[in-house]
């Protein structure tokens, strides 16, 4: 292990003991300067998509990292690996044995920011909310399988699901399913701009320029309750337009943690140890890569072209070009660390062979080479986003099977496009709401997913997607996670590209770093305090 870079295990019991010659997230102070935090991420508000930070549209990982240290859910995810635990939640569990009855007590006492009481209605208020604006975004899709909320005086709630979901707990920590305040929000529109208002760990105000946030201050709210200790008054997050002036930041001292995304060289150059106050601290990690199919579209709307391109694509060649060892090839949607994954595109297209891609083609009878252009965002996740498209676009036009033309378009009309249909094939990334094999399959595929794809897999929506929920033992759901992932690759509506780990990087002063990312590479920027070199 090089002795500037942490690599964190993924089983949480045995991080204790490699955290304490480290400096353990309680070793933080609660007093100092703001903390300052860096990001690639972009937060923009246009004309197509003008409230980035409600909880009832949110759905980027960008914009959930504002919210999960804001807006207070019933249940959270915890630092480490495990089952959701009670946040602004006393209590929940199941109260039936078919996972169909799902009830919640609140905290007592607790409160949003403003001092006003947090009740039951307003969990009820704030859910019903998300379901009945049902954004373009597709965020409301987690909340879809509620059939009726009910309350019982301030304090109790229960949910009464359509069918069973044995991962509605983790549903509950997502950021749609955030308790807001009534006076804050209307109950039928969404919250333009850049305001938020909750009974999370912190306070928010964003510095915003040309409809775009520029800083966010997090300070730490007092009338928090919840199951975080927050170790800093306040942390300042710091958008960046690129890898390159965010590293240039940490450097002169500028920012105090470097977050997504750091670029490859970036990433190799602190694993080296070349600086001597910067601290690299390498986690496990759930984001996938993909290319996205309008499966509607004349130029790959013949499944034949999709598979053809699954085919071609070489994943180990790709990643060792572009990331190194900092991904991993991926073979369905599903991670390989996640419990029911498959390799279901390995088994059914083997190694790379152009070959077998032109008999699937020519069985077709598809003309070649297929004209097609490949579309990725140029500022959302990562600078090496562009040099991964140069190889793809290489690949497959280096078979002679395709003309393939690539075009980078920025994240703020990118997101709104592909959901308009705009692009036949696109790029996508994914970072879990939780890690659950469900969240890797049900938002790209059960109704009203998030890539608004006219794919439709009556079996799996209506079959495959409601039995793999029945059990909250998530390996006896293999059998229909398996064959929801064979499908996918059988069809093509999606393909998976790679796997990629998390970095954090932070000036040697900051403690707590080992926990600034959960498995979902979800901030938690309580986690963060300042110590002493």
């Amino acid at each position: 292990m090089n002795r500037k870079t942490l690599v964190l295990p993924a089983v949480i019991g045995l991080l204790t003991p490699v955290l304490a010659a480290c400096g353990g997230s309680g070793s933080g102070s609660n007093g100092g300067d703001a903390i300052v935090v860096g990001t690639t991420d972009g937060f923009t508000a246009t004309k197509d998509a003008p409230a980035p930070l409600d909880p009832a549209y949110s759905y980027d990982v960008g914009g959930w990292n504002v919210l999960r240290q804001t807006v207070q859910t019933l249940m959270s995810q915890p630092k480490g690996e495990g089952d959701p635990v009670p946040d602004a939640a006393e209590s929940c569990s199941f109260t039936d044995s078919g996972s169909e009855r799902y009830a919640c007590k609140l905290r007592e006492g607790l409160k949003f920011s403003d001092g006003n009481a947090v009740t039951a209605a307003d969990v009820k208020w704030s859910m019903e909310r998300a379901l009945r604006i049902k954004s373009d975004s597709g965020v409301f899709a987690l909340l879809s399988n509620i059939d009726t909320i009910e309350t019982q005086g301030d304090r109790e709630i229960v949910f009464h699901l359509k069918s069973p979901d044995a991962t509605f707990p983790y549903k509950l920590s997502t950021p749609v399913a955030g308790v807001l305040n009534p006076k804050d929000y209307d109950k039928d529109k969404l919250r333009d701009g850049f305001d938020v208002d909750g009974s999370g760990p912190y306070t928010f105000k964003a510095d915003v320029q040309n409809d775009s946030m520029v800083t966010g201050t997090f300070t730490k709210n007092p009338n928090y309750k919840g199951s975080v200790t927050v170790n800093n008054d306040k942390v300042v997050l710091r958008s960046f337009k690129d890898a390159d002036a965010m590293g240039a930041a940490i450097d002169k001292g500028d920012i105090d943690v470097m977050t997504r995304s750091m670029s490859p060289a970036q990433i190799n150059k602190l694993d080296a140890g070349d600086d001597a106050n910067v601290d690299l601290v390498e986690m496990s990690g759930l984001e996938i890569r993909y290319l996205g199919f309008n499966t509607d579209a004349p130029s790959v709307k013949s499944k034949a072209v999709r598979q053809a391109i699954a085919q071609i694509v070489d994943r180990a060649g790709l990643v060792s070009k572009v990331y190194g060892t900092q991904a991993e090839p991926l073979y369905s949607l599903v991670p390989a660390s996640v419990t029911g994954h498959s390799n279901s595109f390995f088994n059914r297209y083997g190694d790379p062979s152009v070959a077998k891609a032109k008999d699937m083609l020519t069985a077709a009878n598809i003309t070649t080479p297929v004209k097609i252009a490949l579309h990725y965002t140029t500022d959302h996740y990562g600078s090496a986003t562009k040099e991964e498209f140069e190889v793809l676009k290489q690949q497959l036009n280096g078979s002679g099977l395709f003309d393939v033309s690539i075009e980078g378009t920025p994240w703020s009309t990118y997101q709104t496009a592909e959901r308009k249909g705009a692009y036949d094939v696109y790029g996508m990334g994914w970072f879990p709401d939780f890690p659950d094999a469900d969240n890797f399959l049900a938002p790209f595929l059960d109704k009203d997913n998030f890539l608004k794809s006219p794919y439709v897999n009556n079996k799996i929506i209506n079959t495959l997607i409601p039995e793999s929920r029945r059990t909250a033992d998530r390996a006896s759901a293999s059998g229909s996670l398996t064959e929801i992932q064979n499908t996918v690759a059988d069809d093509v509506p999606v393909l998976p590209l790679w796997q990629g780990k998390q970095y954090v990087a932070a000036r040697d002063d900051i403690t707590g770093v080992a926990y600034a990312l959960n498995s979902s590479a979800s901030l938690q920027l309580w986690e963060l305090g300042r110590g002493s070199k």
